[in-house]
């Protein structure tokens, strides 16, 4: 079942229903085609005309209350990875804005893209995260993509949190592809529990998880280089200060119910990310985000 929410002579936005409770706007524009899920608030798809897909999208993907979509960019929101004060991750990774509907506040459809405007609001909802809070997501999809996350505290009490876009990007094949920019920066090798200097980066082939730390903010711009497709995809952060790159390899994947027969093989994860505490003060609102364009 699908409901056309706008249509001109630019482009249309429909809402379709994709499975119980999950509901997809489908974007169809002169630029680009598109898919975003109401439920997580999650782009799932982006694709500029005569381009390949720049997102990833797991096929057997569960779309699912509860469940997290693997692939597109899932929000890691108000905590990355394991929660900083919960040593034993008995709450889980990355948080659960990725496990909530969202609403669409406002849509536009012009000559140059789509804009769309999405909102969540919560109270309470760990007690990692005992307080009222809203977010407010501005995606704009056109000849390139903009992201920007809008994070409030509706108390009178600050709270840390972390917080990434974890974005899934299409490849012709891991091994193809180089991350020049990384080669430049120290890491945490999640794998090995390193700490690391910078070392030449070699190729996008898993298993490997490391946290790329940019707190001087000399390399906001990253730029992945796909040899095979010929293709660079081009990514520039905005108040970010940590890169993750990731990448499960062939038996990681092989345990995920949610990735399709060699996935694995199909992406690279590089994610505009804050994995240290950062604060968010009371009354306050901060805004992360990306930009993405392929060329």
């Amino acid at each position: 079942m699908s409901q056309p929410l706008t249509t001109n002579q630019f482009g249309s936005i429909k809402k379709v229903n994709l499975a119980d409770q999950i509901y997809v706007l489908e974007i169809d524009h002169q630029y680009c085609s598109a898919k975003v899920s109401l439920y997580a608030g999650q782009v799932l798809a982006w694709q500029p005309t005569d381009q390949k897909p720049v997102f990833w999208l797991s096929e057997v993907s569960q779309y699912q209350t509860g469940k997290a979509i693997r692939g597109g960019i899932p929000l890691c929101w108000p905590w990355f990875g394991a929660h900083h004060n919960d040593p034993q991750n008995n709450a889980g990774n990355h948080g659960f804005a990725r496990q909530n509907n969202w609403q669409l506040e406002s849509s536009e459809v012009t000559k140059h893209g789509v804009t769309l405007v999405l909102s969540w609001q919560g109270s309470n909802m760990h007690e990692l995260f005992p307080i009222a809070c809203q977010l407010k997501q501005t995606l704009t999809f056109g000849e390139t993509f903009s992201q920007q996350l809008e994070m409030t505290n509706l108390t009178d009490v600050p709270i840390d949190y972390t917080a990434a876009l974890h974005s899934y990007f299409q490849v012709s094949n891991p091994q193809q592809v180089t991350i020049p920019e990384l080669s430049t920066l120290n890491f945490d090798d999640k794998l090995t529990s390193e700490n690391r200097s910078p070392e030449v980066f070699i190729n996008g082939v898993g298993p490997v998880d490391r946290v790329y730390h940019d707190l001087a903010k000399q390399s906001q711009t990253m730029q992945i280089k796909d040899s095979q497709w010929q293709r660079t995809i081009e990514i520039t952060s905005d108040n970010c200060q940590q890169w993750v790159f990731w990448n499960p390899g062939k038996q990681g994947a092989e345990n995920m119910s949610d990735v399709h027969e060699s996935g694995e093989n199909e992406f690279v994860c590089l994610e505009a990310a804050n994995t240290k505490p950062q604060n968010l003060a009371a009354n306050s609102s901060v805004v992360i985000g990306q930009t993405i364009k392929v060329f």
